[in-house]
């Protein structure tokens, strides 16, 4: 099986210490034959990602691995945005000069607040509904390549609301997978779920399953690693999933053009 791990975050975002150097030396301890970074920006100065990175860094640091790993692992320079349907102009000013392969759109704030902090005083499917409009709103019109773990508020509900009941948004998932598939826009399988309290992938299987059945057919694998240790923890439980719900490929990108890659 050709191992691919579609969503690393290093030094430079605001929510990690790891360098670019370890996590390729772990991707090919694991046997991973390519990667992609993944960092968090944002365009909003309220948002916690807003400042961090340094784009002349952040590219000269992967030319460096590409250079000195160039044998043993692919490596490929993406971005995660956060709510990029916000701010349009701005995010389009800022990224139209940068040679990205690939971008992941996630709703990490809503109203500028964390998601942890949205949660406050707010009845549990209530709250799931404002995100997954929220959501809706990001793959309408983001000019993203996948959405990136679609369900992440039960990351932060679990010990309040607990975990959503799938049949309570499907109306609303189904919106969001199909605005998906009409724009190209894939999703991924987020492996973080299974390290924590979770126990699950973001989004759950039933979703993934509902993707396939709708017709979607882009889909990433994505540790969400933000540490050398989680680099590609949990790919073949990942893969094996995607397999269950019907898929025979995930996928690479290149320029921001999807490539498939048979599961095995």
């Amino acid at each position: 099986m050709y191992l691919m791990d579609y969503h690393h975050h290093t030094n430079h975002s605001f929510d990690s210490k790891a360098s670019m150097e370890e996590v390729c030396e772990n991707a090919i301890k694991k046997g991973i034959k390519e990667i992609c970074f993944t960092e968090h920006f944002s365009v909003n100065p309220l948002a916690p990602t807003y400042g961090h990175i340094d784009f002349d860094k952040y590219f000269n640091e992967i030319t460096q691995c590409q250079e000195k790993f160039h044998n043993q692992l692919i490596i490929k320079a993406g971005i995660e945005l956060c709510e990029p349907h916000l701010l349009k102009e701005q995010y389009d000013e800022v990224l139209k000069p940068l040679n990205l392969d690939f971008i992941l759109g996630s709703v990490h704030n809503i109203e500028n607040q964390k998601l942890r902090k949205y949660l406050e005083n707010k009845e549990g499917n209530k709250a799931y509904m404002g995100y997954f409009e929220e959501v809706y709103k990001l793959v309408c019109t983001a000019d993203i390549d996948i959405l990136a773990h679609i369900d992440l508020l039960k990351r932060y509900a679990i010990t309040t609301y607990g975990i959503y009941n799938f049949h309570d948004f499907k109306e609303l998932l189904e919106a969001i997978l199909k605005k998906a598939i009409e724009r190209n826009i894939g999703i991924e399988i987020n492996i973080s779920g299974l390290r924590g309290s979770l126990k699950q992938t973001l989004p759950s299987i039933d979703v993934i399953r509902f993707y396939k059945e709708l017709g979607g057919e882009i889909l990433t694998i994505g540790s969400d690693s933000h540490s050398p240790q989680s680099v590609g923890a949990d790919l073949h439980e990942a893969a094996a999933m995607a397999k269950e719900c019907g898929f025979n490929h995930i996928f690479k990108y290149e320029n921001r053009k999807p490539i498939a890659v048979e599961l095995w």
